[in-house]
């Protein structure tokens, strides 16, 4: 009788352990599946807002929304946690709206809206994407537009040179972007911005566009990425105005643009790291600056390595840093502990 009873409770326990497997497997079958989006009718859904709309507000592992080639003209409001936005192929996978934030923000209070992705939700990836902000290239002439934000005059003038945001976050913190091209005509293309606790890492991407196109506030970390100035009086940017650890480190990038761009500028508080960069041989000779009146509690923090163009060196980018500083620069010396993106 007890080896019956014995077998029974060994039989149950096998049971319900095979069963708690099964529900473990299932559970990890569903984390790792990808929701395909696919713009021809050939997937989970045909438009990524629509996919990005079926999930939960977050999860503890990451969700993958894996778009197929084609052209998505959507405007994404990304509010929801911890997904992977993963595209087929960076040049055929192309997220595009056209979009001049001092048009929308004549009719809205805040930036919430103003770029072709907009992101308040946390651990978010953008793998291997073309993200366009095509106001200046679809625009070429100014525009009156009726403005009721404007008190005087209810109108305001849009050019090609305004404001143009391809990726723009508010209320996010944690941000990366692998293999992918952000692209519009004018100024802030890239606006990851945080200033409190913002952390932003980008690697293999392109940038472009005009004035301050890739300016991070708080803590960024850019490696292998490329640099490309259409307009503009910077190319570059960094706000760090709120802790005296925020920095932007940009290692083994390439820049380049229009004759006589400038590599960047700052208004407030900033710390910039270039290391094993290449300058274009149009670039200005004219070292990064402060534009605005702002004071400086922490000095100017502008540092340099290994930084090359072809038809000479400046000398105001020569190394300023020693190379056992810079064999501790990564993303980990940038971030801490904090976030290991």
């Amino acid at each position: 009788m007890a080896a019956a009873k014995r077998n029974e409770k060994v039989t149950a326990l096998l049971r319900y352990s095979w069963m708690g497997l099964m529900f473990l497997c299932c559970i990890t079958t569903q984390a790792q599946k990808k929701i395909i989006v696919d713009a021809k009718g050939k997937g989970d859904y045909k438009t990524i807002q629509g996919a990005l709309n079926s999930l939960s507000d977050s999860a503890a592992t990451a969700r993958i929304i894996f778009i197929k080639k084609g052209v998505y003209r959507e405007k994404l409001y990304i509010e929801k946690h911890n997904i992977v936005f993963e595209g087929e192929d960076k040049a055929a996978t192309i997220i595009t709206a056209a979009i001049a934030r001092d048009e929308w923000r004549c009719e809205h209070n805040d930036d919430w809206g103003v770029a072709t992705m907009n992101v308040s939700g946390n651990d978010i990836t953008l793998k291997n994407l073309t993200i366009n902000n095509t106001y200046g290239f679809d625009y070429l002439q100014d525009r009156v537009v009726n403005c009721p934000q404007d008190t005087i005059n209810k109108q305001k003038t849009i050019s090609r040179n305004s404001h143009q945001m391809a990726l723009r976050t508010m209320h996010c913190t944690r941000l990366k972007a692998i293999n992918c091209h952000f692209k519009a005509y004018a100024g802030d293309t890239v606006s990851p911005w945080d200033v409190e606790n913002g952390m932003w890492y980008f690697k293999d991407c392109i940038m472009e566009g005009g004035v301050d196109f890739y300016c991070p506030r708080g803590w960024a970390f850019a490696e292998n990425c490329e640099f490309i100035a259409n307009t503009g009086s910077a190319a570059i940017w960094h706000d760090g105005s709120k802790h005296e650890d925020s920095k932007t480190v940009l290692l083994n990038c390439r820049f380049k643009g229009y004759d006589g761009f400038l590599l960047g500028r700052y208004h407030r508080e900033a710390q910039f790291y270039l290391i094993n960069c290449l300058f274009a041989d149009n670039m200005k000779d004219a070292p990064i600056y402060k534009a605005g009146n702002n004071n400086l509690q922490w000095g100017e923090r502008i540092y340099y390595y290994n930084c090359h163009r072809k038809a000479g060196d400046y000398a105001w980018f020569n190394n300023n840093i020693s190379k056992e500083l810079v064999q501790k620069i990564n993303a980990q010396w940038v971030f801490g502990e904090r976030w290991k993106p």
